[in-house]
Protein backbone atom coordinates (compact mmCIF):
# COMPACT_ATOMS: atom_id res chain seq x y z
CA UNK A 1 0.00 0.00 0.00
CA UNK A 2 2.62 2.85 0.77
CA UNK A 3 4.61 1.90 -2.43
CA UNK A 4 1.28 2.87 -4.15
CA UNK A 5 1.13 6.09 -2.09
CA UNK A 6 5.02 6.59 -2.93
CA UNK A 7 4.57 6.04 -6.62
CA UNK A 8 1.79 8.76 -6.64
CA UNK A 9 3.72 11.31 -4.64
CA UNK A 10 6.97 10.61 -7.24
CA UNK A 11 4.37 11.34 -10.28
CA UNK A 12 5.52 8.06 -11.65
CA UNK A 13 2.97 8.23 -15.03
CA UNK A 14 5.70 11.07 -15.88
CA UNK A 15 9.21 9.72 -14.86
CA UNK A 16 10.21 8.65 -18.04
CA UNK A 17 10.23 11.50 -19.98
CA UNK A 18 12.59 13.00 -16.82
CA UNK A 19 14.40 10.12 -17.02
CA UNK A 20 15.41 9.82 -20.72
CA UNK A 21 16.09 14.00 -20.69
CA UNK A 22 19.81 13.48 -20.16
CA UNK A 23 19.66 9.92 -22.33
CA UNK A 24 18.59 12.32 -25.41
CA UNK A 25 21.63 14.42 -24.83
CA UNK A 26 23.72 11.47 -25.08
CA UNK A 27 22.15 10.27 -27.72
CA UNK A 28 22.42 13.42 -29.93
CA UNK A 29 26.32 13.15 -29.04
CA UNK A 30 26.45 9.95 -30.66
CA UNK A 31 26.39 7.60 -27.52
CA UNK A 32 24.57 4.09 -27.81
CA UNK A 33 26.35 2.73 -25.05
CA UNK A 34 23.20 0.60 -23.18
CA UNK A 35 24.89 0.84 -19.55
CA UNK A 36 26.09 4.19 -20.06
CA UNK A 37 22.20 5.07 -21.29
CA UNK A 38 20.68 3.06 -18.52
CA UNK A 39 22.91 4.92 -15.81
CA UNK A 40 21.57 8.08 -17.44
CA UNK A 41 17.92 7.22 -17.31
CA UNK A 42 17.98 6.32 -13.27
CA UNK A 43 19.80 9.83 -12.82
CA UNK A 44 17.05 11.80 -14.34
CA UNK A 45 14.53 9.33 -13.08
CA UNK A 46 15.74 9.55 -9.22
CA UNK A 47 15.87 13.64 -10.13
CA UNK A 48 12.25 13.26 -11.20
CA UNK A 49 11.29 12.01 -8.23
CA UNK A 50 12.96 14.66 -5.66
CA UNK A 51 11.50 17.26 -7.76
CA UNK A 52 8.02 16.49 -7.96
CA UNK A 53 8.22 15.17 -4.06
CA UNK A 54 9.44 18.59 -3.01
CA UNK A 55 6.76 20.33 -5.23
CA UNK A 56 4.27 18.60 -3.34
CA UNK A 57 5.54 19.77 -0.13
CA UNK A 58 5.85 23.31 -0.99
CA UNK A 59 2.70 23.64 -2.52
CA UNK A 60 0.65 21.95 0.22
CA UNK A 61 -1.31 24.66 1.88
CA UNK A 62 -2.58 25.91 -1.92
CA UNK A 63 -2.98 21.97 -3.07
CA UNK A 64 -5.47 20.90 0.21
CA UNK A 65 -7.98 23.72 -0.98
CA UNK A 66 -8.42 21.80 -4.19
CA UNK A 67 -11.18 19.23 -3.70
CA UNK A 68 -10.13 17.36 -6.65
CA UNK A 69 -6.22 16.70 -5.64
CA UNK A 70 -7.67 14.92 -2.71
CA UNK A 71 -5.67 11.68 -3.93
CA UNK A 72 -2.14 13.14 -3.81
CA UNK A 73 -0.67 11.05 -0.40
CA UNK A 74 0.20 14.22 1.39
CA UNK A 75 -3.12 15.21 1.42
CA UNK A 76 -4.70 12.54 1.90
CA UNK A 77 -2.65 11.97 4.81
CA UNK A 78 -1.09 8.55 3.45
CA UNK A 79 2.61 9.69 3.77
CA UNK A 80 3.67 12.23 6.25
CA UNK A 81 5.67 15.65 4.70
CA UNK A 82 8.06 14.36 7.16
CA UNK A 83 8.29 11.36 5.19
CA UNK A 84 8.24 12.89 2.42
CA UNK A 85 11.39 14.65 2.80
CA UNK A 86 13.13 11.93 3.30
CA UNK A 87 11.81 10.59 0.19
CA UNK A 88 12.81 13.39 -2.03
CA UNK A 89 16.17 13.58 0.08
CA UNK A 90 16.84 9.56 -0.57
CA UNK A 91 16.25 10.18 -3.83
CA UNK A 92 18.49 13.06 -4.71
CA UNK A 93 21.31 11.01 -3.03
CA UNK A 94 20.80 8.28 -5.30
CA UNK A 95 20.82 10.24 -8.62
CA UNK A 96 24.24 11.74 -7.01
CA UNK A 97 25.94 8.84 -6.22
CA UNK A 98 24.86 7.36 -9.74
CA UNK A 99 26.00 10.40 -10.99
CA UNK A 100 29.62 10.22 -9.20
CA UNK A 101 29.60 6.66 -10.37
CA UNK A 102 29.51 7.76 -13.78
CA UNK A 103 31.84 10.55 -13.57
CA UNK A 104 34.59 7.75 -12.49
CA UNK A 105 33.90 5.37 -15.02
CA UNK A 106 34.22 7.85 -17.39
CA UNK A 107 36.69 10.72 -15.93
CA UNK A 108 34.47 13.35 -16.65
CA UNK A 109 33.65 15.37 -13.70
CA UNK A 110 32.55 18.38 -15.30
CA UNK A 111 29.29 17.15 -16.02
CA UNK A 112 28.43 16.85 -12.47
CA UNK A 113 28.24 21.02 -12.04
CA UNK A 114 25.37 21.02 -14.56
CA UNK A 115 23.68 18.17 -12.77
CA UNK A 116 24.25 20.28 -9.27
CA UNK A 117 22.85 23.49 -11.06
CA UNK A 118 19.69 21.77 -12.31
CA UNK A 119 18.68 20.09 -9.16
CA UNK A 120 19.44 23.40 -7.53
CA UNK A 121 16.98 25.36 -10.31
CA UNK A 122 14.06 22.60 -9.71
CA UNK A 123 14.34 23.83 -6.32
CA UNK A 124 14.16 26.93 -6.72
CA UNK A 125 11.02 26.16 -9.31
CA UNK A 126 9.15 24.11 -6.44
CA UNK A 127 10.15 27.17 -3.64
CA UNK A 128 8.65 30.06 -5.93
CA UNK A 129 6.75 28.48 -8.74
CA UNK A 130 3.16 29.89 -7.21
CA UNK A 131 4.37 33.34 -5.21
CA UNK A 132 5.73 34.56 -9.20
CA UNK A 133 4.11 34.55 -12.79
CA UNK A 134 6.64 33.02 -14.90
CA UNK A 135 8.82 30.82 -12.54
CA UNK A 136 8.65 27.83 -15.16
CA UNK A 137 11.46 29.61 -16.49
CA UNK A 138 13.32 27.47 -13.81
CA UNK A 139 11.85 24.21 -14.91
CA UNK A 140 12.91 24.61 -18.46
CA UNK A 141 16.16 25.73 -17.73
CA UNK A 142 16.43 22.97 -15.41
CA UNK A 143 15.81 20.54 -17.99
CA UNK A 144 17.96 22.45 -20.65
CA UNK A 145 20.76 21.42 -18.00
CA UNK A 146 20.01 18.04 -17.07
CA UNK A 147 19.75 17.69 -20.84
CA UNK A 148 23.39 18.93 -21.42
CA UNK A 149 24.25 17.15 -18.12
CA UNK A 150 23.53 13.89 -20.45
CA UNK A 151 25.34 15.13 -23.23
CA UNK A 152 28.51 16.08 -21.68
CA UNK A 153 28.83 13.05 -19.91
CA UNK A 154 30.06 11.92 -23.49
CA UNK A 155 32.09 15.07 -24.20
CA UNK A 156 33.27 15.67 -21.41
CA UNK A 157 33.34 19.50 -21.78
CA UNK A 158 31.27 22.14 -23.33
CA UNK A 159 33.70 22.42 -26.02
CA UNK A 160 33.09 19.65 -27.93
CA UNK A 161 29.72 19.22 -27.96
CA UNK A 162 27.77 19.18 -31.64
CA UNK A 163 25.17 21.49 -32.85
CA UNK A 164 22.40 18.74 -32.33
CA UNK A 165 23.35 18.24 -28.70
CA UNK A 166 22.72 22.13 -28.56
CA UNK A 167 19.38 21.86 -30.23
CA UNK A 168 18.00 18.81 -28.32
CA UNK A 169 18.87 20.68 -25.29
CA UNK A 170 16.66 23.57 -26.24
CA UNK A 171 13.82 21.43 -27.69
CA UNK A 172 13.81 19.91 -24.18
CA UNK A 173 13.42 23.32 -22.35
CA UNK A 174 10.96 24.45 -25.19
CA UNK A 175 8.08 21.59 -24.49
CA UNK A 176 8.60 21.79 -20.90
CA UNK A 177 7.73 25.23 -21.03
CA UNK A 178 4.89 24.84 -22.84
CA UNK A 179 3.21 21.97 -20.98
CA UNK A 180 3.41 24.11 -17.35
CA UNK A 181 2.60 27.63 -18.89
CA UNK A 182 -0.34 26.03 -21.01
CA UNK A 183 -1.82 22.70 -20.03
CA UNK A 184 -0.47 23.04 -16.61
CA UNK A 185 -1.90 26.66 -15.69
CA UNK A 186 -4.48 25.70 -17.41
CA UNK A 187 -5.58 22.82 -15.47
CA UNK A 188 -4.51 24.34 -12.22
CA UNK A 189 -6.28 27.56 -13.28
CA UNK A 190 -9.84 27.51 -10.44
CA UNK A 191 -7.39 26.66 -7.59
CA UNK A 192 -4.76 29.01 -8.54
CA UNK A 193 -7.50 32.22 -9.19
CA UNK A 194 -9.00 31.33 -5.94
CA UNK A 195 -5.68 31.27 -3.57
CA UNK A 196 -4.58 34.29 -6.14
CA UNK A 197 -1.57 32.15 -6.98
CA UNK A 198 0.90 34.73 -9.33
CA UNK A 199 1.08 32.02 -12.29
CA UNK A 200 1.24 33.32 -15.78
CA UNK A 201 -2.08 32.21 -16.86
CA UNK A 202 -3.78 34.31 -13.78
CA UNK A 203 -1.62 36.97 -14.60
CA UNK A 204 -2.83 36.67 -18.54
CA UNK A 205 -6.93 36.75 -17.36
CA UNK A 206 -7.48 33.20 -17.71
CA UNK A 207 -10.56 32.86 -15.74
CA UNK A 208 -13.64 30.45 -14.70
CA UNK A 209 -16.96 31.69 -13.54
CA UNK A 210 -19.25 30.94 -11.42
CA UNK A 211 -21.28 28.75 -13.76
CA UNK A 212 -17.99 27.41 -14.62
CA UNK A 213 -17.16 29.17 -17.93
CA UNK A 214 -13.74 28.73 -19.02
CA UNK A 215 -12.43 31.91 -20.34
CA UNK A 216 -8.88 32.08 -21.97
CA UNK A 217 -7.71 35.81 -23.46
CA UNK A 218 -6.68 35.25 -27.16
CA UNK A 219 -2.96 36.86 -25.69
CA UNK A 220 -2.40 33.49 -23.89
CA UNK A 221 -3.59 31.19 -27.15
CA UNK A 222 -2.01 33.38 -29.17
CA UNK A 223 1.33 32.57 -26.80
CA UNK A 224 0.48 28.51 -26.67
CA UNK A 225 0.72 28.43 -30.42
CA UNK A 226 3.51 30.62 -31.03
CA UNK A 227 5.02 28.37 -28.20
CA UNK A 228 4.60 25.32 -30.22
CA UNK A 229 5.31 26.55 -33.57
CA UNK A 230 8.67 27.49 -32.37
CA UNK A 231 9.28 23.72 -31.26
CA UNK A 232 7.81 22.03 -34.49
CA UNK A 233 10.33 24.82 -36.81
CA UNK A 234 13.46 23.91 -34.73
CA UNK A 235 12.81 20.24 -35.48
CA UNK A 236 12.75 20.30 -38.66
CA UNK A 237 15.62 22.92 -38.80
CA UNK A 238 17.96 20.58 -37.79
CA UNK A 239 17.32 18.78 -41.48
CA UNK A 240 18.94 22.17 -43.11
CA UNK A 241 21.64 22.87 -40.37
CA UNK A 242 22.48 19.52 -39.18
CA UNK A 243 21.62 16.27 -41.40
CA UNK A 244 22.27 18.28 -44.74
CA UNK A 245 22.17 14.94 -47.20
CA UNK A 246 19.05 14.12 -47.29
CA UNK A 247 18.09 10.59 -47.63
CA UNK A 248 14.92 8.37 -47.91
CA UNK A 249 15.00 7.71 -44.38
CA UNK A 250 14.99 11.53 -43.98
CA UNK A 251 11.69 11.64 -46.21
CA UNK A 252 9.85 9.07 -44.28
CA UNK A 253 10.73 11.27 -40.99
CA UNK A 254 9.72 14.31 -42.09
CA UNK A 255 6.21 12.86 -42.73
CA UNK A 256 6.45 11.18 -39.18
CA UNK A 257 6.96 14.29 -38.05
CA UNK A 258 4.67 15.89 -39.97
CA UNK A 259 1.70 14.17 -38.28
CA UNK A 260 3.26 14.59 -35.30
CA UNK A 261 2.94 18.51 -35.80
CA UNK A 262 -0.35 18.37 -36.92
CA UNK A 263 -1.72 16.16 -34.00
CA UNK A 264 0.19 18.30 -31.40
CA UNK A 265 -1.15 21.45 -33.00
CA UNK A 266 -4.99 19.73 -33.06
CA UNK A 267 -4.06 18.43 -29.26
CA UNK A 268 -3.59 22.32 -28.15
CA UNK A 269 -6.49 23.55 -30.24
CA UNK A 270 -8.87 21.31 -28.20
CA UNK A 271 -7.99 22.29 -24.81
CA UNK A 272 -7.59 26.00 -26.07
CA UNK A 273 -11.12 26.24 -26.73
CA UNK A 274 -12.81 24.59 -24.18
CA UNK A 275 -16.30 26.95 -22.68
CA UNK A 276 -16.33 24.27 -19.46
CA UNK A 277 -13.31 24.23 -16.83
CA UNK A 278 -13.09 20.19 -17.17
CA UNK A 279 -10.23 19.01 -14.67
CA UNK A 280 -10.82 15.88 -15.44
CA UNK A 281 -11.47 16.16 -19.02
CA UNK A 282 -7.61 18.80 -19.20
CA UNK A 283 -5.79 15.98 -17.20
CA UNK A 284 -6.81 13.51 -19.68
CA UNK A 285 -5.88 15.78 -22.91
CA UNK A 286 -2.61 16.63 -20.89
CA UNK A 287 -1.64 13.17 -20.79
CA UNK A 288 -1.92 12.82 -24.08
CA UNK A 289 -0.12 15.73 -25.05
CA UNK A 290 2.41 15.12 -22.93
CA UNK A 291 3.65 11.67 -24.74
CA UNK A 292 2.70 13.51 -28.31
CA UNK A 293 5.07 16.26 -27.57
CA UNK A 294 7.66 14.07 -26.67
CA UNK A 295 8.25 11.83 -29.77
CA UNK A 296 9.02 14.68 -31.25
CA UNK A 297 12.90 14.04 -30.43
CA UNK A 298 13.01 10.70 -30.87
CA UNK A 299 11.71 10.94 -34.48
CA UNK A 300 13.92 13.07 -35.07
CA UNK A 301 16.98 11.43 -33.65
CA UNK A 302 16.48 8.56 -35.85
CA UNK A 303 18.52 10.49 -38.68
CA UNK A 304 21.24 9.75 -36.42
CA UNK A 305 20.32 6.61 -35.60
CA UNK A 306 16.91 4.52 -37.00
CA UNK A 307 16.91 2.34 -33.13
CA UNK A 308 16.24 5.77 -31.40
CA UNK A 309 12.68 5.31 -32.27
CA UNK A 310 12.48 2.79 -29.37
CA UNK A 311 13.17 5.10 -26.86
CA UNK A 312 9.21 6.49 -27.85
CA UNK A 313 7.76 3.46 -26.79
CA UNK A 314 8.99 4.18 -22.58
CA UNK A 315 6.98 7.18 -22.01
CA UNK A 316 3.32 5.61 -23.19
CA UNK A 317 4.43 2.05 -21.71
CA UNK A 318 5.54 4.05 -18.19
CA UNK A 319 2.43 6.62 -18.31
CA UNK A 320 0.04 3.83 -19.37
CA UNK A 321 0.53 1.49 -16.90
CA UNK A 322 1.46 3.74 -13.87
CA UNK A 323 -2.37 5.05 -14.32
CA UNK A 324 -3.45 1.70 -14.72
CA UNK A 325 -1.98 0.54 -11.60
CA UNK A 326 -2.62 3.44 -9.46
CA UNK A 327 -5.79 4.87 -10.34
CA UNK A 328 -7.45 2.50 -12.61
CA UNK A 329 -7.46 4.87 -15.92
CA UNK A 330 -5.68 4.75 -19.34
CA UNK A 331 -4.82 8.98 -19.55
CA UNK A 332 -5.66 10.32 -16.62
CA UNK A 333 -3.76 10.71 -13.65
CA UNK A 334 -5.26 11.80 -10.49
CA UNK A 335 -2.49 13.29 -8.68
CA UNK A 336 -1.74 15.61 -11.75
Amino acid sequence: MKIREYMKLSRSFNSFLTGLSPVMGAIAMGMFNIPHLIILFLIGFFGHIYGFTLNDIFDYKIDKLNKELKDRPLLSGTISIKNACVFALISMIISFILAFYLAIATNMYFPLILLFLSASLVTIYDMISKKLPLMDIFDGAAIFLLVLYGATTVSGNLNQLTILAWIVCLLGTIQVMFMQLIPGGLKDIQNDYRVKANTLAVKMGVRVSKNNLLNIPYSYKFLAYIIQICNIALVFLTFIIVFKDHTTLHYLIWIILGFISILMLFMSHRFLTMKYFDRGKMRKLLGSHFLINFSLVPVMLMALNPWAILIILFPPIGFIFSNLILHGTILQPKTM
